[in-house]
């Protein structure tokens, strides 16, 4: 393994002197977290769990929960006759099972739970997109915690994300998190299995995800799982990729929670190469395909350009092209015709040809419906 790929010093990473240098993070929570035996919820684990989210939020940093453990926890409460019930019978029992874990979950804090079901189809539809990443974004800023999982009940083959490892990667994607703890009942990555073989060591730090540091990624040995140790590094490689700074923890161990509370990494973290801000911005500008064009006035050129503001409708005289909200669009100088910058639109080309030109305010009165007073946010904007 080469040193540039793996270090086995561990640093001060989630803080900086006594501040911790995430502002937003998705923590993922395994079924063998949520039922340890299988048998429903339990708090074994959960109350450490809880306790340092409410650190965090108490240092002023926002927390996205993404929760395992339905079909577990709603196990016992479908009849079934073998050790691996049916589709339908796991259908059920995520059901059931959602209800007891949302409960579970609530009982340990003071601040208000919400509940988000996703599938991969969800995640893949713009509009959906944009509608899952506009409520979290208003949860977190009426501090109430959201708890996300997949909609097991509704999910099929083709719209499953599959596991909940890659999930809460695709969710910090969404919520533009700068963090991502993944917890289950193993340490981190070990650079052999620490099953077979007591010299196992576990690696603290890998700046570089390389086919041998895959190679290291045993299968799953617990039968409520849905990922092993791959699933876990496929996750980071997804966050890592777009700024996220990712974590893979054992939460089954108390400890480990004032390990970080005291800026050590008891795990193995993955280091974005990075910001999130310049990933995005970086996203925007080179992958993300233009649909439709927004033609500005001078005011809200300058605006744009000089002073880093959101786009209003007042700015707009003009739209071109097709596209739903959560598309991208160019965003055009209406004098010279050059292209000045490209964003994220929150409306659809239709209800923008309506509402151009106007106030923010007029918004609801002439669509009957305000998402957004911004036609596009600074965040998911990027001036060429």
């Amino acid at each position: 393994m080469h040193n540039s790929t793996v270090s086995r010093h561990s640093k001060n990473w989630i803080f900086e002197g006594d501040k911790m240098n995430f502002n937003r993070a998705v923590i993922k929570v395994g079924s063998a977290l949520v039922s340890p035996e299988n048998k429903g919820c339990s708090g074994k684990y959960l109350l450490a769990i809880a306790g340092f989210i409410t650190e965090c939020q108490q240092a002023g940093k926002e927390v996205i929960l993404v929760s395992s453990g339905s079909v577990a926890a709603g196990r016992q409460l479908i009849k079934h006759c073998s050790p691996t019930p049916s589709i339908r019978n796991k259908q059920a029992m995520a059901a059931v099972g959602q209800m007891q874990m949302m409960a579970n979950w609530q009982r340990f804090f003071d601040v208000p739970c919400s509940q988000l079901l996703v599938t991969h189809g969800d995640l893949k539809d713009r509009q959906r997109y944009i509608n899952i990443k506009n409520t979290l974004s208003i949860l977190l800023k009426n501090n109430i915690i959201p708890i996300v999982n997949e909609n097991d009940t509704v999910a099929t083959d083709e719209l499953k994300v599959g596991d909940n490892d890659n999930l809460a990667a695709l969710v910090a994607l969404v919520s533009e998190a700068d963090c991502l703890f993944i917890l289950s009942d193993v340490d981190g990555v070990y650079d052999q299995d620490p099953r077979n073989n007591p010299e196992a060591k576990l690696i603290p730090e890998i700046s570089e995800i390389t086919d041998e540091v895959y190679a290291m990624a045993g299968p799953t040995t617990n039968a409520i799982a849905t990922g092993g140790m791959k699933t876990k590094i496929q996750a980071a490689e997804k966050a890592v990729e777009n700024g996220i700074e990712t974590y893979i923890l054992n939460g089954s161990r108390s400890d480990i929670f004032d390990s970080l509370l005291k800026g050590e990494n008891p795990g193995t973290r993955f280091s974005a190469k990075e910001t999130v801000a310049k990933a995005r911005k970086h996203w925007l500008k080179h992958t993300l395909k233009s649909n439709g064009k927004v033609y500005l006035d001078k005011g809200a050129v300058n605006a744009v350009i000089n002073k880093g503001a959101s786009l209003l409708p007042s700015g707009i005289n003009k739209i071109l092209g097709e596209f739903i909200a959560g598309e991208s669009v160019d965003i055009i100088n209406a004098n010279s015709k050059k292209i000045i910058a490209k964003g994220i639109c929150q409306y659809s080309q239709r209800d923008l040809l309506r509402i151009k030109g106007c106030n923010s305010d007029e918004i609801t009165n002439i669509l009957g419906y305000c998402p957004s007073k911004v036609i596009i946010h600074r965040d998911d904007m990027v001036v060429l």
